[in-house]
């Protein structure tokens, strides 16, 4: 898949199929659309564009973008495993959003073939999302181009989005978070030296922080897979099982910042400086205060041995 970082870029002359979207998460309902936009590619003898966006366009919109399902980096790598042509991932600023539809289709064709469209009943891009699917309908004709239209995607009755993959995740509903991801949840972030409480108490971990808000489940402790090293963020050259620790360590902290550490299973390297993909397996229990170091630690052990029971079979 080749990247390019603005639409203008794309090269003069290529006749092309375009999907606009943010594609926060890469889920089943989004993989439709792009699955959509490479048949409808081959069927015009065209090449297949997505056309995604960073920042958020909310962050430019509303002051306020919500907490990323992937960052840009694992978001790129689930989209170049659908076979797509070019990733375009155009900076959004408030002069990219004043464009109208047609503004804006008219820039992309420029010295290019515009031959089609992706939509869904819910897209809606340019300014004030003037251009939902019945403007696009007028517009293709008039423009040259075939309106790729993709039917709504729902599960139980609602409709799949990335809104509601994050309102799954925050009440804790992993098994519901995975059916709609196609995959279990995960989370990319850098490995940062933290108080050295959890060597201390003979459970060092491995504190991540992250690049911006991410969409994380509720508190509590968790199984989880890990891995870290190599150029695919997807595919980490070391694999590893863990239990990580997500909340705020109120046996330890009143109000302490939110934290995600992980103790990787019989592991004592360095990972300090290292991306680490965690991906969480199941919730075994919820965060809780304890009145002695002693009873914490005696819950910690429960926990990495119950968590090595959950993942032997997972």
């Amino acid at each position: 898949m080749n990247v390019l970082r603005n639409i203008d870029d794309l090269p003069h002359g290529v006749r092309f199929a375009l999907a606009i979207g943010t594609f926060d998460g890469v889920h089943r309902g989004h993989r439709r659309v792009i699955e959509a936009l490479t048949r409808g590619a081959r069927a015009l003898s065209a090449k297949s564009v997505v056309l995604t966006f960073d920042p958020h366009p909310a962050a430019v919109l509303r002051g306020d973008s919500p907490p990323a399902l992937c960052d840009l980096d694992e978001r790129l790598a689930w989209l170049s495993r659908l076979n797509i042509d070019t990733c375009v991932v155009q900076h959004f600023d408030a002069t990219f959003a004043e464009q109208a539809p047609r503004q804006f289709l008219e820039r992309v064709s420029v010295g290019r073939d515009l031959a089609g469209l992706v939509m869904t009943q819910e897209s809606a891009f340019g300014r004030h999302r003037e251009g939902g699917l019945d403007a696009i309908r007028r517009l293709g004709p008039e423009l040259g181009f075939r309106v790729i239209e993709v039917p709504r995607l729902e599960t139980r009755g609602t409709a799949l989005s990335s809104t509601r993959v994050r309102v799954l995740l925050e009440e804790g509903r992993l098994a519901d978070v995975t059916r709609l991801l196609g995959r279990p949840y995960s989370v990319i972030g850098s490995v940062v030296r933290g108080d050295g409480r959890g060597h201390e108490l003979g459970f060092p971990t491995a504190n991540l922080s992250f690049g911006g808000p991410v969409a994380l489940p509720p508190d509590g402790i968790y199984a989880v897979r890990v891995g870290w090293g190599g150029d695919d963020v997807l595919n980490p050259t070391e694999r590893r099982d863990g239990v990580a620790s997500l909340g705020v360590r109120p046996t330890f902290e009143a109000g302490g910042a939110r934290i995600l550490e992980v103790n990787v299973l019989d592991f004592n390297g360095d990972l300090y400086g290292l991306r680490m993909r965690v991906e969480f397996v199941r919730r075994l229990r919820g965060e809780k205060r304890f009145t002695t170091v002693a009873a914490l630690v005696t819950q910690m052990e429960r926990d990495l041995k119950r968590a090595r029971s959950v993942l032997a079979t997972y």
